[in-house]
Order: structure tokens, then sequence, then C-alpha cells
């Protein structure tokens, strides 16, 4: 059996070694291709893997979980053992990682009165609970009972969130509990104030730092604040950046590859390990993608996860990951490297439309009414991802051709308003709530809000604000007063093989397009959504993430797992009434520069 331990180095088996290790998410790849992603990582020269654990994935609502298909954390684990790599994991509560709410569970919400990512009673039970699952998958993979995980972390960049030492030894005693016995770590960032904050140095946990340039400094910062509480440890950036998240509307973001080699060099020659955040980042599947707090307008992430990482989305090496193997054979000339493997990706042209439905002519294929005096959020309809469709009937009170005012009080993220089935409005963010004027065209009108939660925060101080909780969370005014007597739909989109696509399409509302194409065996591709307005798509009945037209990225990435042989189905939902006759599919990514960044 192999041992590691943390001494002035770290020890693998009594002798010293370097951790050179990578982020891939499983989640964030298809399982068909974890050993791609992890052979990759291998032949770069590297001997581990580093995995958050997203708690929302594993425990989709309360009491209910899941470690199947893309979420076996066991079959990842056991596949990266099977190519010789020692493994990092951090499970969670909290993950940030650009993960839709940084990976708490929405069923959480609800619960007003309690603080997450606090010492207290009613949270922790809810992990504990949690752990109690999760826990005895990771504990009979520890290096102490035979395995590969070598370290695992407290928490998450805690120290540029809050300075609750209580909360952060009641996570670890979950974890001790639980049969954890590797050594522990934090990371945060490499300043004194965070590393206060964040870290139990005093309990003789690990401090990491997190950073991606600047190495010496960064090391050089870490180091003295390990010499102010007495230890004498190794130097470790757990999230060393070598690229960056993008959002909508705002162009793509890349770190020249040189400039990365040249910073993780500096890097290895100080500290005595690196993680690459991310060397394989995948892709955001179906509504998993974060948004990045601001003061008023929050900014949400894209579908693609690409982060300009050493692999491309489509796991794949680029420039970075062949120069991050000199690198390795310049520094350590004794560890094995190899040539990568590479995946081609299928195009298919001009693909047309077999047929299409409007979304308010299927509603009962997808969802089951829920009726109350003032609209309900998401999250107390029990809904955690998607849209909430929230209908009621409104009266003319007015001339005929006179304007009404309808205002939709405190929701979130986005609104589209249709009266008796006519789009009047879109609204997004700070302009929700703003006047909606309209003429009402009958004496009893049916008015449509279409809510979409387009992702919470994943980091920062909004992590506990009222704009987490989705939908409508006050009301909707006419004129002066609020309107009662509301239905509710939540559609969540995890199923949608129920729908009867010849229950009729009306233009201008929001509608399922469907599409088929043939496949000789199971291929890598790229939705290309150019002239397609806003929603998310559906390859063999799943969603693969959202699409937008402000851009910068205008495809999905689809991976060969999600195909077959023989025909292939491929739905759009589409909320703006924008579409095209046709689709096609490419066989690399389509980026488009934007000459003014920002979404409107």
């Amino acid at each position: 059996m192999h041992t590691f331990e943390i001494s002035n180095e770290f020890l693998l088996d009594g002798e010293p070694f370097t951790i050179l290790s990578g982020s891939i998410h499983y989640t964030r790849v298809h399982p068909t291709d974890w050993h791609h992603s992890l052979y990759n990582l291998k032949a770069m020269g590297f001997n581990t893997v580093e995995t958050y654990v997203p708690w929302n994935m594993h425990e989709p609502e309360s009491g209910v979980f899941d470690f199947a298909g893309i979420k076996d954390l066991a079959r990842f684990l056991d596949e990266a053992a099977e190519l010789g790599l020692w493994a990092i994991v951090r499970p969670s509560p909290f993950i940030c990682a650009e993960w839709e709410w940084g990976g708490l569970p929405a069923w959480l919400l609800p619960e007003r009165s309690m603080r997450v990512r606090a010492n207290d009673p009613a949270f922790l039970a809810h992990v504990a609970s949690y752990y109690d699952r999760l826990m005895p998958i990771l504990v009979e993979r520890q290096i102490t009972h035979g395995g590969n995980i070598i370290m695992m972390q407290i928490e998450n960049e805690y120290g540029s969130y809050c300075e609750d030492k209580d909360y952060l030894r009641a996570i670890r005693d979950l974890m001790v509990e639980r049969g954890v016995d590797v050594p522990l770590c934090t990371s945060d960032g490499p300043w004194c104030g965070c590393l206060r904050a964040g870290t139990l140095i005093d309990d003789d946990v690990l401090a990491t730092g997190n950073f991606g340039s600047r190495s010496a400094e960064n090391l050089a910062a870490l180091k003295a604040f390990h010499e102010e509480h007495g230890k004498n440890w190794p130097l470790m950036c757990m999230e060393f950046w070598d690229g960056w998240f993008n959002r909508w509307g705002e162009n793509v973001i890349r770190r020249d590859a040189q400039d990365l080699a040249d910073c993780v060099r500096e890097c290895l020659q100080v500290g005595n390990g690196i993680n690459l955040y991310m060397f394989h980042g995948g892709t955001n599947f179906a509504f998993m993608n974060a948004c990045s707090a601001r003061h008023t307008h929050d900014i949400h992430q894209v579908t693609s996860y690409d982060y300009d990482a050493p692999l491309n989305e489509e796991g794949n090496p680029t420039e970075k990951w062949y120069l991050l193997r000199d690198v390795v054979r310049e520094l350590f000339p004794s560890a094995w490297t190899g040539e990568p493997l590479i995946k081609e990706a299928v195009a298919v042209e001009s693909i047309e439309c077999k047929e299409r439905v409007s979304l308010f002519n299927v509603l009962d294929a997808l969802s089951e009414p829920v009726t109350s005096q003032y609209p309900q959020p998401m999250e107390d309809l029990g809904q955690s991802y998607g849209y909430t469709l929230y209908t009621t009937q409104i009266e003319r009170d007015i001339a005929p051709d006179a304007e009404e005012r309808i205002r939709v009080i405190d929701g979130r993220d986005r609104a589209k308003v249709y009266v008796e089935g006519t789009c009047v409005a879109t609204q997004y963010q700070e302009h929700i709530g703003e006047d909606i004027k309209c003429v009402l065209p009958a004496e009893q009108n049916r008015l449509d809000i279409l809510m979409e939660n387009m992702g919470r925060v994943g980091y920062g101080h909004k992590l506990l604000a009222d704009t987490q909780h989705k939908g409508i969370r006050t009301g909707v005014c006419v004129d002066l007063h609020f309107i009662t007597g509301w239905e509710q739909r939540c559609l969540p989109l995890t199923d949608i093989s129920g729908i009867d696509y010849s229950a009729g399409f009306e233009e201008g509302q929001p509608a399922f397009h469907r599409f088929e194409f043939n496949l000789d065996e199971p291929a890598d591709t790229f939705i290309d959504t150019t002239g397609f307005g806003k929603g998310c798509a559906f390859v063999n009945g799943v969603n693969v993430g959202r699409f937008w037209e402000v851009g910068p990225i205008m495809t999905l990435y689809v991976p060969h797992g999600f195909t077959r042989a023989g025909v292939n189905e491929l739905v759009l939902f589409e909320t703006e009434g924008v579409y095209e006759s046709t689709i096609s599919l490419r066989s690399e990514p389509l980026i488009r520069h934007l000459e003014k960044e920002g979404v409107e």
C-alpha cells in the first residue's frame, strides 16, 4: 500500500514528490470521454487529477441521490487509477467553479431562515445527510485504503467569502467522522487577508494558494503565511488559472500559450505542486452554467467551459498542451510523456426542420398547473432550473384603444411577457419592473409571463441575495394594483418526449423545433445555432445547453456519447420567435468577434 504525507515536502512512499495535477470535472465531460481526457493528462507528464464534486448534481432533490452516468464519481476515480493517476478531490459543499450556485442545491433556498456556508445547524444537517452518501465512495478510494486519493479539500476559497472558522471546522469534522483520513487542505487567494479568513492552518490543515501568474511572488506570500504560523510546509498552487471562462455578449478570453508555459515553469521551480485550472474545462450541460455577480447587472456565463485550457472543449490538445509537455520534459526528465489522443468531429449541412410546435400548445405534456393567489418563486414551486410560466386573466377596464400598464415586480432573470399570445415585452434583470405599455385586445385577456433562470451566482457576496430566488418573487401589477389568481407551470425541460408536434405553431411564440440527422457512427459535433434567438438544445432527449444569439460562441458542443449510429433527433427550444428552416452541424466551434461587448 502506498503512503502520502505532508512534511516540509510532499512525500509519496516516503520520497519527495511534486504534485503535477490538472483539473477535470467529471460532470462537464461525457463518461465516454473520461479516458480520453485522463490519458491526455498522463501523456503530458502529469501525475494527478483534481476534481470538484457538485452537490446539486448528486442530490437534485432533498434526500434523492444520483451517482450514475455522468455523475459516476467512483468510475471516474477508478479510470484515473487505472492510468496510474493520483487524485485530489474537493467534495463541496460549495465549489464555485462557475457552476450553478456554486454547486449548492437550489432546494435549500426555500429555507429562508437558514444561512448556507455558515455554522448553521440546519445547513450542516443537510451537508451531513449528503456526506453520508458521498463519503463512502471517497473513503474506500483514499491512498490509505489502497486507492488513489492523496488529498481532499475543506470547502473552497472560503477566505473570499467569510471567516467563520467554526463552520470550516464543522465541515472538516463531518468529513473525518465519516472516515476521511488523507491529508486535508484549503485553497484561497495567496494574500494575507484571504488566507487568514479561509484557512485552518492552526489546525494543521495545509493552506494552498490560487493564482495564475507572478508565481514566485505569490508563493513567497504563501510561504510567509506558513512561517507566521510556525509551519514549514510545501508550497502548492491549487488553482493555476491557465485560461478563463466566458460570458454572454463578451468576447472570448484567451491567454498566450508561451506566457502560460513560462509561468508554469516558474511555479514548478519555486513550489512543490501545481494544479492546472482547468486542464480540460468541458461543457456546462443543461442549465449548469453560473453567473458572475455584479452590483446591478449580473453577467451570466455561457454553455461552453472551454476555458482556453490545454485541452479544448472537445478534449483535444491545444498549443498549450504541447508547450506544457515541453516544460515537464525539461524539469522532470524521468517523467513518462506520450503522444495525445485526438478525436475528429463531423459536420452535417442544411438539416431541414421536420416539425415545430408552440410552447403554449403543449403545456400539458410538460407540466402540471399549480394555482395560487399570487405568483410563487421557482424554488417554492419545487423547481430548481429552467423556465417557469405564469398565467392569469386580466380585464380591460379602459378604452379599447388605450394603453394599459403592466409591471413584473421583483423577478429574475429574464421575462417574456405575452398578452393573448403576442409578445409585448422582453425584460432582463434590472429592466424587470419597468412599465410595459400595451393595448389589451379583448374584454378578458390571457397574460403569460415566461421567466427564465439563466443561472445563479457561483462566487461572491450575492450568494445569499434574493436574486438567487428565481421566477416572480413578489407579483405582477396592472395599472397600480397586484393581480391575483395565478396558474404556474414548472418547465425544467427534463423530459420533452411527450411533445405533440401537431398541436399547432404560432409565429412569435416560444416553440420547439425538431430536426433529424443521420450518422454512420456516434461522433462529436457542434450545433450551429446561427439564425436562432435564445434557448436550449436537446440531442436524443438530452439537454446539451443554452444558446443565445448575442454570442460570442455560436455553437453547442455535442460529445459522441450523446449521439448514435443512424437517426438522431435534435430539438431546439427557442424563446424569441427567431428561427431558421434549416440548421447545420459543424466540425469545429464557431466564435463570433463582438465589436461592442455587453448584453442589453
